[in-house]
């Protein structure tokens, strides 16, 4: 694996563990939302599980599809930056395209232990294709961001370290709403 896509593999490695030690911690309550209209803990998991899987699938076809592709554009690599800060932002919102804010408001979700097992899975393959990804595709618009534009390997592995960071901030919300108290700190 190249160095660069295999210490942002390990960050997203860390990340999703805490995230998803996040989402175990709340128990039952992981499946309750904090209010009308906002995600449980269990629906932001699935939303993020969702996407990886989409991606991972999307990046796999072009990747045997051997057809050649793009290089991304010096405005593509702007447009990738200016998501990056945003998802970055403390509260700051996106909405969810619509496609996807509709299955994650669906119900009947998984649970977050068969969530877990299911991204375990996806992570692995995701971990086979970064292994085998061919170097001379490194720098070549591998995947349609829908607000970035074509993006490379790297550009994905940076959105998807990106993205889960701004949910992980949803998860602290969540569980500040459904647990006041035991977010706030202890007095000593």
């Amino acid at each position: 694996m190249n160095h660069r896509l295999h210490l942002k593999f390990e960050q997203l490695e860390r990340a999703t563990e805490r995230l998803l030690a996040s989402a175990e911690a709340l128990g039952t309550d992981a499946e309750r939302a904090p209010g009308p209209g906002q995600w449980s803990a269990t629906q932001v998991v699935h939303h993020l599980l969702f996407i990886e899987s989409n991606i991972l699938q999307y990046v796999q076809k072009k990747v045997h599809a051997e057809e050649a592709l793009p290089k991304v554009g010096l405005l593509t690599r702007l447009r990738a930056r200016v998501v990056r800060l945003l998802l970055r932002l403390p509260g700051f919102k996106y909405k969810a395209p619509r496609g996807v804010a509709t299955l994650t408001n669906a119900g009947n979700l998984p649970t977050l232990a068969e969530l877990r097992q299911t991204w375990a899975g996806t992570r692995r393959q995701f971990e086979q294709l970064l292994n085998e990804f061919p170097g001379r595709l490194m720098n070549r618009a591998i995947f349609p961001h829908p607000r970035s534009g074509r993006i490379t390997i790297g550009q994905v592995m940076e959105f998807l370290l990106d993205h889960l960071l701004h949910h992980q901030q949803q998860m602290g919300r969540i569980t500040k709403a459904l647990r006041p108290a035991s977010a706030a700190p202890t007095a000593a």
